[in-house]
């Protein structure tokens, strides 16, 4: 394909003002004005013959990655460098291309990398490679589209898990062998000898009198706990906060604390739900079941539904066979939804532990502190300051019926969610 660059429309529209000043100076000369255009398409016809012939490419992409981090696309020239070469990839909506998401190859390179960003789970396309090329006087471009049909599998954001996963653990996790099962918890392990800085409170008096010296009652932290993470991916949920949705925040800070508490020995299960139930998961146990916990997470679809709380809520209580800790990821924007919440949460409370996760909205925050400039800052910052109160009533009317609520910011969400989960058991709530 060939199509004529910005120099060549140029030059041939700077031929009319001297045609049109010669036709007024010198009428019997016009027809000399009509030289012009002919001159630069033969020209733009010798360009198009003497450029260099389509290059030989080979695109290399991974063939998954995880939402939120960077595709980085390498294509090679198998074939003799071409000054000026640019180089697009024509990908699908779930990958938002950097910058301009066209490369354009200095003199004599013959490798270039086009990065994207994944905005969506799911899978996605590569569908082709553009190059285009101009001739030797810059006159065309040679354009040529060659079909790709690479996949593209983007997956649930794991990177938490591998970088701090086990910094979040090493204090809750006593490290040595002969300790790995002692801590905070309630069920008696052994008695020691007590020593200068031990708790006075894990002294045994009864024992410390029948043997004549002080000893303390070592624990073990309870085990096979159940925790289920349950996701909201209605509509509101779906919006997006710093590019990527709410929902994917969530899971991401629900697959660090599902590793966390699989580490420690616990049993985790997953419920997605919008206007109804979506996914649900048996419990499981142990760090291997963890991919499984990646794949079904991997699968709570996207909705433009509104949330029923009501029949979510019962659903999970209904599947509940003993008590749990119930983790909430949700939003609520008006007031007669979180009423709805609310009552259907009161009802869950009775058997369980119920924590609400809740992402801040520092877009709000902004809004709502900003100084005002024109009149239209002035209706923003009221709006927002409206949505912020209604906000902060319905987490204390959580807080007020006995719901533990976690509200921080999505970049702190995952480690504030664990620390969470690792003070619910040293107070021994679950």
């Amino acid at each position: 394909m060939i199509r004529p660059t910005l120099r060549c429309v140029l030059l041939t529209a700077a031929g009319a003002p001297p045609a049109l000043l010669l036709g007024v100076i010198a009428p019997q000369l016009w027809f000399l004005g009509m030289i012009w255009m002919p001159l630069v398409l033969a020209l733009a016809a010798l360009d198009a013959l003497l450029a260099a012939r389509a290059p030989a490419l080979r695109v290399e992409c991974p063939g998954a990655i995880e939402i939120g981090a960077p595709l980085i696309v390498d294509v090679h020239l198998r074939s003799k460098p071409i000054a000026g070469l640019e180089l697009a990839l024509a990908a699908g909506p779930r990958l938002a291309p950097r910058a301009e998401g066209r490369i354009r190859l200095a003199r004599g390179e013959n490798q270039a990398s086009i990065a994207f960003i994944a905005v969506r789970r799911g899978t996605e396309r590569i569908e082709a490679v553009w190059s285009r090329w101009t001739g030797p006087f810059g006159l065309i471009w040679r354009q040529r589209i060659e079909a790709l049909d690479r996949r593209v599998v983007i997956a649930p954001d794991i990177r938490p898990v591998r970088s701090s996963a086990h910094v979040l653990l090493r204090d809750a996790q006593a490290g040595e062998m002969a300790r790995v099962d002692r801590g905070e918890g309630s069920e008696f392990e052994a008695l020691s000898e007590w020593r200068s800085g031990m708790e006075r409170r894990t002294i045994d008096w009864n024992h410390s009198a029948r043997h004549l010296k002080l000893l303390a009652r070592e624990n073990r932290i309870e085990r096979n706990n159940q925790i289920v993470f349950a996701i909201d991916t209605g509509r509101v949920m779906c919006e997006p906060i710093e590019g990527l949705p709410r929902v994917d925040r969530a899971i991401t800070a629900a697959l660090l604390g599902a590793y966390a508490a699989l580490k420690l020995g616990d049993r985790v299960a997953l419920f997605g739900f919008d206007s109804q139930p979506r996914v649900s998961s048996g419990t499981v146990s142990g760090v291997r079941a963890f991919p499984l916990m990646q794949r079904l997470a991997g699968e709570l679809d996207y909705s433009t539904a509104e949330t029923n709380y009501t029949l979510a809520l019962a659903t999970l209580a209904g599947d509940l066979t003993r008590r749990s800790l119930v983790v909430i990821f949700t939003e609520f924007t008006d007031p007669t939804g979180a009423e709805l919440m609310i009552r259907a949460a009161a009802n869950l409370l009775r058997g369980h532990l119920v924590l609400f996760v809740i992402l801040a909205d520092d877009e709000l925050e902004e809004l709502a502190g900003a100084e005002p400039a024109a009149i239209d800052d002035v209706s923003r910052a009221v709006i927002a300051a409206s949505m912020l109160r209604e906000r902060r009533l319905v987490t204390a009317r959580l807080r007020h019926a006995g719901i533990h609520v976690l509200e921080a910011p999505h970049r702190e969400m995952g480690a504030a969610l664990v620390r969470q989960y690792l003070d619910f058991k040293r107070r021994n709530l679950l």
